[in-house]
């Protein structure tokens, strides 16, 4: 056996060995470090999975940021800007995240302005009136809660972390989108209407943002390995079922499923099939706003480079005046 060869099997072996470790402390439920040794895989998934969820963040301003000059109220306009703003927030925290895995900012956000990064489907589409904005908060950001506490429990430190803070935050957004559809619900008959086609509209992207089915979706199994992930697409998609239906029945509001119906064995609400067509064509770009989204989110990149710039040359001469 020749030394090149004997080398490789070392190589090999203390692979394995590392693999192993790294698997026995996820398993006793220990955080992963940016330092730590990790599978390429591992770091590959979270910075997809993280630069993922910053890009939706981001994007996910737009929807809701377009009724900010347009709220029925003062108080109503100074909760949807604070909102607007968390989002933000979010964005960097997650940012920041994926950078502690060797990732840029440059490159992710150059990846999400050339269209090869993906954000999350139910952000290309339209908001129509205002009763969206109270449906995005009680729905979409429902469905998010239920991802992103499973999320702060990840096995990746930095991620777990900023999922806690954000998580608080979305509680916030929920509520106050749970507030706005009762009170709607409870209106007019012409209140009552809107938010019901609203409801119509947007419940079943809100499904789909789970993500595909358990029998579709290929990185399903490796981020349950790896403590990633803890809870699959489907049961995630049918907690959110489970507890939104009651409490959209108890104010007299439906959504757009003539198949739904509730299974005493299983205790589950059922609901008909979901339009995966319509979800991949939504991811692959050709959702009813994804060029949309995308032209804002370019057009204000360029727009705020003479901030970045300031703040770079900022930066710069504070360390200059520091040595």
């Amino acid at each position: 056996m020749y030394g090149a060869e004997i080398d490789e099997i070392d190589q090999k072996a203390v692979a394995d060995h590392q693999l192993r470790e790294f698997e026995a402390r996820i398993a006793r439920g220990e955080k992963i470090e940016p330092g730590d040794w990790m599978p390429t895989e591992y770091r590959r998934q979270l910075v997809r999975m993280i630069s993922q969820h910053a890009h939706s963040e981001v994007v996910g301003m737009l929807p809701e940021g377009a009724w900010i000059t347009r709220a029925p109220s003062l108080r109503r306009k100074m909760i949807l800007l604070a909102k607007v703003q968390d989002e933000a927030g979010h964005g960097q925290y997650l940012y920041h995240a994926a950078e502690t895995l060797g990732a840029t900012r440059e490159e992710m956000l150059e990846a999400l302005h050339s269209g090869s990064a993906k954000y999350s489907n139910i952000f290309n589409y339209p908001t129509l009136n205002w009763a969206d904005v109270g449906v995005i908060g009680y729905l979409v950001d429902f469905a998010a809660i239920l991802n992103q506490t499973m999320l702060a429990r990840c096995s990746y430190g930095p991620y777990a972390r900023a999922m806690v803070r954000i998580c608080a935050e979305e509680n916030f957004h929920k509520k106050q989108g749970q507030d706005l559809v009762i009170r709607m619900a409870q209106g007019t008959p012409h209140q009552k209407a809107m938010v019901q086609d609203s409801i119509n509209r947007w419940w079943w992207p809100t499904l789909m943002m789970f993500g595909p089915p358990d029998s579709d979706s290929p990185n399903s199994p490796v981020l349950k390995r790896w403590g990633i992930k803890t809870k699959t697409n489907d049961e995630l998609r049918q907690t959110f079922i489970n507890e939104v239906i009651p409490e959209l029945h108890a104010l007299e509001l439906s959504v757009p499923d003539p198949d739904l119906h509730y299974d005493p064995q299983t205790e589950n609400w059922v609901t008909g099939p979901i339009n995966w067509d319509e979800f991949w064509r939504v991811i692959q770009g050709d959702g009813p706003c994804n060029k949309e989204r995308l032209e804002a989110r370019v057009n204000a990149h360029a727009e705020g480079y003479w901030v970045r710039d300031a703040l770079a040359a900022y930066a710069r001469k504070q360390s200059i005046d520091h040595t």
